[in-house]
């Protein structure tokens, strides 16, 4: 088995998996946590699933930011959890692990479900992968509870229109989502399955899993889930890795046939 250890991040907190045999080329999921602070870290049956699939893991404390684009003071006064994480994460992963672009795969759980699938609606290019369990769509429900998403949001209309439902663009997403939630999830299963109807209606293709119940809205269910979650996750980095060649390839005859016009021009 593999090891946890606990990362400095630009003197920020993370956890950080290394498996005892790691996938080659090197292949990371970036786990986004919930409002209630929890990490994969000591996780035996998400750490044996990341073992098995040789994959490494890094979960950055991102605290109760509902991992935006807006300052939050409880994270950050200056910088906020998007930055942080493009500006700051994705240079930690290719300096300590080697990890390109095209190997990281996004997972979150509640907040950071909604906060993955935010962050690869808007930067599809830099996070084609993406899978969201439980994720908390609708966050402008808990608008009003005295909660620093009081601070971010001056309404709760205004949460909603930052939301990862208005945030999907029709023509620009993540070539790889996959949406589950327990259907007995009371506070999110609606909102996730709305935006899995948006995703539906606009021709956009994704998985889903809302059939499996297993304990609700809880580390009972996100564990249950967890070979699928993985299994999905390293199946779309071995698709990424395969995708980039086909695509240097193509640029490379675009480049010789744009070549080949000069020269006949000249």
């Amino acid at each position: 088995m593999g090891t946890w250890r606990q990362v400095t991040i630009d003197g920020k907190t993370a956890d950080a998996f290394e498996p005892a045999r790691s996938a080659e080329p090197a292949a990371v999921v970036l786990f986004l946590h919930g409002h209630g602070l929890i990490t994969l870290k000591g996780n035996s049956v998400f750490s044996a699933e990341l073992e098995r699939h040789g994959l490494r893991c890094l979960c950055p404390h991102g605290k109760r930011s509902w991992w935006g684009d807006r300052l939050c003071r409880e994270f950050d006064p200056e910088l906020t959890p998007v930055a942080y994480l493009r500006k700051r994460v994705l240079p930690w992963l290719s300096d300590a692990w080697g990890v390109a672009p095209q190997g990281i795969a996004l997972l979150g759980v509640s907040m950071g479900g909604q906060g993955a699938l935010r962050l690869a609606y808007r930067f599809p290019n830099e996070f084609p992968i993406v899978a969201a369990l439980a994720p908390a769509v609708d966050l402008q429900i808990w608008h009003g509870r005295g909660l620093p998403l009081d601070e971010l949001y001056p309404t709760a209309e205004s949460a909603r229109q930052d939301s990862a439902t208005l945030l999907l663009h029709p023509l620009n997403w993540p070539r790889h989502q996959l949406l589950m939630c327990d259907p007995t999830d009371v506070e999110w299963f609606e909102g996730t399955e709305r935006l899995a109807s948006k995703l539906s209606s606009t021709g956009i293709p994704f998985e889903l899993d809302f059939t499996t119940s297993h304990g609700g809205h809880s580390w009972t269910y996100f564990n249950h889930v967890a070979p699928r979650v993985v299994q999905f996750l390293r199946d779309a980095l071995e698709k990424e890795r395969r995708r980039l060649p086909m695509v240097t390839a193509s640029a490379e005859r675009r480049r010789g046939g744009e070549a080949e016009r000069r020269r006949m021009r000249e």
